[in-house]
């Protein structure tokens, strides 16, 4: 089955078309600027030249005509036409308390999707609109919505539960509820098979580590943990998100500094994390660059607190899980960068975790899945690419196969 993978945001829609028989991605790309001035689409089909056309696009609707129009071109495009589009997987961000796996879209199915909006407005908006948007302009194409908090809905109570006033958790659904799902689903099935063993019989921890980055603790192939929360600024430092601080600290600086929610909100969201601490970017790549080349003691300091905050949730999730087989590391940070590979795992050889760093440090693209602790490990460590697209086409293609 030919799937439509679409993740839209407020002003831009991202695509990829999936062949999950062959798993592969016959085309991908992009629209931005939509609603705006500089309307565009970027596209690329492997092998062939990268197509761009700069086209105004008034809304997600016009932005999907020119995707379909896109994709069944005959000299860019990769199918003749729309009837080989067997269903739409839309990637949404947040399942609220409504919905622990993937479903067909329906009247009733929205309605729900439309009550999360208020715990991810930034995005939940977005994906709506996209939602709706190729569900008018492909009409009688089945559209599917995995949702990345879906993964993460077998946490134990005592894991999700905040210890605020049973009041307001239950009035406003206020728990802990874990995203980056697609990525942590993948990489944990990928570890599960070179384990070689049942899955209830293993213990993995999973380091997404990227521009947002969360760790999770899946153990029997399940996540009894994680370090994203009630939103995706829980846990570790990020890109721009601080990660897990003293909840006082908000009222504090809200008082020195005269802020509103909404002021402190984008502090903590877009001038916090790596920015916050290194100051002049929030890209690991020129963090890490300031650090070796102009040894640049902010540079450095953001880099040696990332790394020290992985290596304690490795260390907190192999106690929460009673031991451990594994540890992976994935996403743009975790596959790209050998020394977020090692630095978390210096000193933890007493849990039986030995790098090899010849192999950890001379990993070139195209990144493979690759083992990168020694034999003598007794801990296995690997670095596995995610695949967030293959588990939303899958999962849609399992949801629409089971409709007939």
């Amino acid at each position: 089955m030919n799937v439509l993978i679409v993740n839209a945001g407020s002003s831009s829609l991202k695509y990829q078309l999936f062949n999950t028989e062959t798993k592969t991605v016959l085309a991908k790309g992009g629209c931005e600027r939509i609603g705006e001035k500089g309307g565009n689409i970027s596209h690329k089909v492997p092998e062939k030249t990268p197509y761009e056309k700069n086209q105004e696009l008034q809304n997600h609707e016009d932005a999907i005509k020119l995707v379909i129009e896109t994709l069944t071109d005959k000299e860019v495009g990769c199918i003749a036409s729309m009837d080989e589009i067997g269903a739409v997987g839309h990637r949404v961000v947040h399942g609220g308390p409504y919905f622990t796996g993937s479903v067909l879209a329906t009247e009733d199915v929205l309605a729900k999707v439309e009550l999360c909006k208020e715990l991810a407005p930034l995005h939940i908006g977005p994906s709506l609109v996209g939602i709706h948007a190729c569900m008018d302009v492909m009409k009688n194409v089945p559209q599917v919505l995995v949702f990345d908090t879906a993964f993460h809905s077998t946490m134990p109570e005592e894991a999700y539960t905040f210890a605020i006033p049973r009041e307001y958790s239950e009035k406003y659904h206020i728990r802990r509820y874990g995203f980056h799902g697609s990525s942590h689903r993948y990489v944990s099935r990928e570890m599960i098979q070179i384990l070689g063993k049942p899955a209830e019989e293993t213990k993995i921890v999973t380091c997404h580590l990227g521009n947002g980055s969360s760790i999770a603790a899946v153990k029997g192939g399940k996540v009894i943990d994680t370090t994203m929360g009630f939103t995706p600024l829980d846990g570790l430092m990020m890109g721009t998100r601080s990660g897990a601080i003293d909840p006082a600290i908000v009222s504090f600086l809200m008082e020195k500094e005269n802020l509103s929610a909404d002021q402190i909100n984008n502090i903590l969201n877009k001038k916090s994390g790596i920015l916050g601490v290194y100051g002049a970017s929030s890209d690991f790549r020129d963090c890490r660059m300031a650090m070796e080349e102009k040894k640049d003691p902010r540079a450095t300091l953001a880099i040696r607190m990332l790394a020290y905050q992985v290596k304690k949730y490795i260390g907190a999730y192999t106690a929460a899980m009673g031991g451990l087989d594994a540890v992976v590391f994935t996403a743009g940070i975790g596959e790209n960068n050998n020394i977020i590979r090692a630095m978390p795992c210096e000193g933890l050889e007493f849990l039986g975790i030995e790098i090899d760093h010849a192999v950890n440090d001379g990993i070139k693209r195209p990144i493979q899945t690759t083992k990168i602790s020694t034999e003598n490990s007794k801990v296995q460590v690997y670095l596995i690419p995610t695949n967030e697209e293959l588990i939303i086409a899958e999962d849609t293609e399992s949801v629409v196969s089971a409709l007939k």
